[in-house]
């Protein structure tokens, strides 16, 4: 028995069989790194941004060395995922180039586009629109919290009602949103986690990615962390604000991840982080223990 909305089951259902994800680098920047609204980013972000890759390489060659590997004999379908930095930051001539670059091979059955909420407006989401004929569309809206004093502290550089706005006009073109929390940010409690739960169920979307907050070199909250102004949760406080989310979820919600995957040469803390499995099995033996199960205390 599944105890929460696992996304590779969602998948299964969804196109007939296992479905996995291409991770792509699009070489794309980020207002909040550019100068538009900051130079520095998100306090927790590297340089290499949220997915740590750095691929010189275009678009199209890593999506055949991904499918040419190994990797391309794990499944008969993938879907193509664009995350780090900000994959709507462009013009749309391209964005579109990037996204087509992409959808090289028949065995491509999606598009996800990791973004920013203030990174949205109609003319991107008309052109995510014209792909959804042929392919399944999804977009992940970065959120990491519903509180904006937070969203300050963390330098995220928009608002919640930023996020708000973006899903209103995805919502129009009836195109998947996956919104992207974050357990741990500073000064966060329970409480915080409650309210930034209780937005997202108000909300029209129909996925979220819950990520642990880690720390890496080279970062703000790296300098937090060594003036010990930050401390990150221990795994035990992790799986405690994890039952709680996933208890207070939209049963309707497919839940794309939770817990993040730093990468080994830049992680500085927690150390649990590079053990998925201590989250994954911690998790579901919480929930197995207490007979619990995602949207248990869900409140309309």
């Amino acid at each position: 028995m599944e105890r929460y909305k696992h996304l590779n089951t969602y998948l299964k259902e969804k196109f007939g069989e296992r479905t996995l994800k291409i991770c792509v680098d699009g070489n794309f920047t980020c207002p909040n790194r550019d100068g538009t609204k900051g130079t520095n980013g998100c306090i927790f972000c590297s340089e290499r941004g949220s997915g740590d890759h750095l691929n010189k390489i275009g678009v199209s060659e890593q999506v055949k060395n991904h499918l040419n590997s190994y990797r391309g004999l794990r499944a008969n379908k993938f879907i193509v995922y664009f995350q780090n930095f900000t994959n709507t930051y462009d013009t749309l001539e391209n964005l579109k180039y990037k996204y087509d670059s992409a959808l090289i091979d028949d065995r491509i059955v999606g598009l996800q586009i990791a973004t920013r909420p203030d990174c949205i407006d109609d003319n991107i989401a008309k052109l995510l629109n014209t792909y959804k004929m042929k392919y399944y569309v999804c977009v992940e809206l970065g959120l990491q919290t519903s509180n904006d004093k937070t969203g300050i502290l963390i330098n995220r550089q928009y608002t919640t009602n930023d996020f708000i706005n973006a899903v209103k006009i995805l919502n129009k073109y009836n195109i998947d949103i996956v919104a992207h929390i974050m357990i741990g940010l500073p000064n966060e409690t329970l409480k915080d986690l409650e309210n930034t739960i209780n937005f997202l169920n108000s909300q029209n979307i129909q996925g979220i990615k819950i990520h642990s907050t880690y720390i890496t070199k080279n970062t703000q909250l790296n300098k937090m962390y060594k003036d010990k102004q930050y401390i990150p949760l221990t795994l035990e406080n992790y799986l405690e604000y994890l039952v709680f989310a996933i208890t207070h979820l939209n049963p309707n919600f497919v839940v794309h991840r939770i817990s993040g995957d730093a990468p080994k040469e830049l992680l500085v803390a927690p150390s649990w982080n590079t053990h998925k499995k201590l989250v994954l099995n911690g998790l579901d033996k919480l929930l197995k223990e207490k007979n619990l199960y995602q949207g248990i205390y869900f409140k309309k």
